[in-house]
């Protein structure tokens, strides 16, 4: 029997100080976790802290896009480097993934690198997963790590999502975590803090908004922190941090790889009657659509929102951007098929 997937996800917070130094103490605690987990597990760790190692090198440091990039090229090899001398200890050999947003919208793409990952659990490798800050796009790049996380999982099938956290936990007004949530609902929401660290991108809002993604798809969801001395294995065990209780789901493997592509630049905003076709597993029509967001090409993988605009799902539509908002005005175009849609 194959071993089961989990993706362990570390902020910048949780592994770096305000200016930015990485705690080494974290990363053998890290190291010697993940280790218990290579005889149970295939292991992706993805891994933040890269911009926040090497940004104390860039002088005047202001945080434009330029200087991430750069801070970034200098701070991922550091991190590697430190990751690689606590993994050795344990013989688990460690490579660096850097990954882009087109290597998950391309079905051809998203399936190498599935296979190239297969060759890394294949092997004892351990994939540390990161953005390759230095070429993408402003406008491609990944919102957060939360994000990329989340595809991963998504796409590889993982049976366990670990978001390891400063707060350890979702907590409720109470600033009390909560152990466990079944379903994602406005009262979750409610609990919802605005504010996020200084170094890291992704908030609680990020994390709850993958996470439902997630747990739609079958993936059970772990948000903790990394005190104590098994901070993963408890997690695991349900005594520390929050865990969110992953949904039924039969999607097949094409359609959790549309899932897996679905935080994109594109946004179609559909009204109640198109939400109520969705579920019925109809195609998309531009009679439902209110609005469109963003700029896409017809093929791309687009996220489709109700008037809330609360994600409900996800389709590769068969028009561009502007062939939709003239379809809005016909009012009978076929926006995405049936068999090209998935809904939360």
């Amino acid at each position: 029997m194959q071993k089961p997937v989990i993706v362990i996800k570390l902020g910048t917070a949780v592994i770096t100080n305000e200016e930015g130094v990485i705690s080494h103490s974290i990363i053998k605690k890290v190291a010697a976790e993940i280790a218990e987990l290579f005889a149970t597990h295939r292991v992706v760790l993805v891994s933040s802290g890269a911009v926040g190692s090497g940004k104390v090198f860039i002088q005047h440091y202001k945080g434009s896009i330029t200087e991430r990039k750069a801070a970034a090229a200098v701070g991922n090899p550091l991190l590697i480097q430190l990751y690689q001398k606590h993994f050795s200890k344990y013989d688990i050999p460690v490579a660096q993934a850097l990954c882009e947003r087109h290597h998950f919208s391309n079905r051809f793409q998203f399936l190498q690198l599935k296979e190239t990952f297969e060759a890394f659990w294949q092997n004892g490798i351990l994939p540390i997963v990161n953005e390759n800050d230095l070429v993408s796009n402003v406008e491609l790049k990944f919102s957060d790590n939360d994000e990329l996380a989340t595809l991963i999982a998504v796409g590889f099938d993982a049976e366990t999502l670990v978001i390891c956290t400063s707060v350890g936990g979702f907590m409720d007004d109470a600033k009390n975590i909560i152990p466990r949530v079944e379903k994602i609902d406005g009262k979750v929401m409610g609990y919802v803090q605005t504010g996020k660290s200084s170094l890291g991108l992704g908030g609680m809002t990020s994390k709850l908004t993958f996470t439902r993604l997630a747990t739609s798809l079958g993936i059970q969801v772990i948000i903790c922190g990394l005190a104590g001395k098994t901070p993963f294995a408890d997690a695991l065990a349900g005594t520390t941090g929050t865990t969110f209780v992953s949904q039924a789901s039969n999607l097949k493997a094409r359609q959790k790889w549309l899932a897996s592509g679905s935080i994109t630049l594109g946004t179609i905003l559909v009204d109640k009657g198109a939400v109520k076709a969705l579920r019925q597993r109809r195609s998309l029509l531009t009679v439902g659509v209110t609005s469109v967001q963003g700029k896409f090409a017809a093929g791309e993988v687009v996220q489709i929102k109700d008037e809330e605009e609360n994600i409900i799902g996800v389709a590769k539509v068969k028009l561009d951007t502007a062939a939709i908002r003239d379809g809005i005005s016909q009012k009978n175009v076929l926006a995405a098929h049936a068999d090209d849609i998935v809904i939360f």
